[in-house]
């Protein structure tokens, strides 16, 4: 027997019109109408860049990028949980701190800048804030910091992020290192969601 919680998720997934659209236009999941709108307004991808997505699974912005970028295109998935193989994807299954999987991804770029690093990573909620969001920052500052270390110096960054403690230090951090930095609350992220998504432009020269 499902619990409460559970079953209120299927009611709510049901009716949600997002989901409705993701299984009509044969997206893995509803998030790929967040990327979409935001790319809509922000004009990220486009054909032959290279994209790395972290926190990739089920698929559904790696989807997105792959259809922008087109064949001439390159994206690299990674999580820690397994992915479906997607046309014009190429997966990678492990956690991008870990030095063996940062060394499979280093091989994939074989010496390329990448033009966009996607981030919808969140952490397993326990339902504690003081717990999640912290983990939440954490994670954010994880993704930024690898971002700077592959992006080309004209390349972008989307960032998952939450309001809360924390938010307003990672903000300072993205403006410390690129030159634009903005906050997006596409329609597809629900009303009640306290997610945003970060995109930030142009690193920052490093300091002589």
């Amino acid at each position: 027997m499902k619990s409460k919680s559970s079953q209120q998720w299927l009611a709510r997934q049901q009716r949600d019109p997002y989901v409705q659209q993701a299984q009509r236009d044969g997206y893995r999941s509803r998030a790929a109408y967040k990327l979409l709108e935001i790319n809509q307004k922000e004009r990220l991808l486009r054909p032959g860049m290279r994209v790395l997505d972290l926190g990739a699974a089920p698929g559904g912005w790696s989807q997105v990028a792959a259809q922008a970028i087109g064949r001439s295109g390159t994206v690299i998935a990674v999580d820690l949980l397994p992915i479906t193989p997607l046309p014009g994807v190429t997966v990678l299954q492990g956690d991008f701190t870990d030095a063996a999987l940062l060394a499979q991804l280093h091989t994939q770029l074989a010496g390329q800048a990448v033009d966009v690093v996607l981030s919808d990573l969140a952490p397993t909620f326990s339902g504690v804030v003081a717990v999640d969001q912290p983990r939440s920052i954490y994670l954010g500052e994880l993704a930024a910091e690898l971002a700077v270390t592959v992006l080309k110096p004209n390349g972008g960054l989307v960032l998952k992020a939450f309001h809360g403690t924390g938010l307003d230090d990672l903000l300072r951090t993205l403006r410390q290192q690129f030159v634009r930095v903005t906050t997006r609350k596409p329609p597809a992220s629900r009303a009640q969601s306290k997610e945003i998504y970060l995109v930030a432009r142009q690193l920052r020269p490093l300091p002589a």
